[in-house]
């Protein structure tokens, strides 16, 4: 049997303190025991509220552009990449540079971005985040369709634009939000949508409770829902997990998979598929190269 669905995984961003050859290593582990993309996150920094020092993974695009040179298969693409932290033609610029360099690998995963200390630490305006992103959204898929653009609007002026290199395929556009206005500008050309796992509880019954939220947001948006690939991230505790450092989502705020008994994730993500997943990107604790190495016999399993 075909895998029912695509299987991905998010490599570190700021759970532990890693060098270059690490990811390098996590990125080539993943690509050999055959899950099907990585991702990472696209933050500054984060400057917690706990009293936790304060931490900053490596930037996102030249991340992924690295990796694209030393994977050879796997899809790869920002989980989500702010809008707000570049000028929008920059984006589709490197969008369009990395998937030349992927040979048609990249998805360009885009969100309008939330972490305020990042915005004020590196001198981005956090006002409008979804005004801004949906101008930003119209130059970004403007130019990778077309390869030019000339826009004039509240917050960008572009005259004459122009991408070269073009991608090597149309770089599909993965919107990641659940904020009904977030969706009514970006779904109808987006190919994936994508939800945090504590958007729907990390569990089944609330996966399909948001997956019937999303069909009438296409249908409001004029998408025929069966056109959108729908992706998630299930977080999933692995060997030696003991919960995931993050600004984002509060430790054990849900309850994780099991990822140790490999039987029962295998389940838990058919059980995916079955309510309409495609794709998904799993959030792992820890996420190193010992833990993605404990995926392949789910791979097995999903493949059997």
């Amino acid at each position: 049997m075909p895998r029912p669905l695509k299987i991905g995984v998010q490599l570190p961003e700021v759970e532990y303190v890693y060098t270059w050859p690490q990811v390098v290593e996590m990125a080539q582990t993943a690509e050999a025991i055959g899950l099907d993309s990585i991702w990472v996150g696209d933050h500054l920094m984060y400057r917690y509220g706990t009293g936790a020092p304060p931490r900053g993974p490596y930037e996102a695009f030249t991340t992924l552009a690295a990796l694209a040179a030393v994977t050879n298969r796997v899809e790869l693409g920002p989980l989500v990449a702010s809008t707000g932290f570049s000028n929008p033609a920059m984006i589709a610029k490197r969008a369009a540079t990395i998937d030349q360099i992927s040979n048609g690998r990249f998805i360009l995963g885009l969100g309008s971005g939330w972490h305020e200390p990042e915005y004020k630490g590196f001198g981005f305006p956090y006002d409008r985040r979804v005004a801004r992103f949906a101008e930003s959204y119209e130059i970004i898929t403007t130019m990778l369709e077309t390869g030019e653009i000339d826009f004039h609007g509240e917050f960008f002026d572009l005259d004459g634009g122009l991408l070269f290199p073009k991608p090597v395929r149309d770089v599909p556009i993965m919107i990641g939000s659940n904020g009904p206005k977030m969706l009514s500008i970006a779904l109808d050309k987006a190919t994936y949508w994508n939800s945090w796992f504590d958007g729907w509880d990390n569990n089944a019954t609330g996966l399909k409770r948001l997956l019937g939220e999303i069909d009438q947001a296409c249908k409001a948006a004029g998408k025929d829902p069966a056109t959108l690939i729908r992706t998630i991230c299930p977080f999933v505790r692995m060997s030696g997990g003991s919960g995931r450092l993050s600004d984002y989502t509060a430790p054990d705020a849900v309850k994780p998979i099991d990822g140790t008994n490999a039987q029962a994730l295998a389940t838990e993500l058919r059980t995916y598929a079955e309510l309409g997943v495609g794709h998904v990107m799993l959030v792992l604790d820890p996420i190193t190269t010992d833990t993605i190495r404990e995926l392949e016999p789910v791979l097995a399993l999903l493949d059997s």
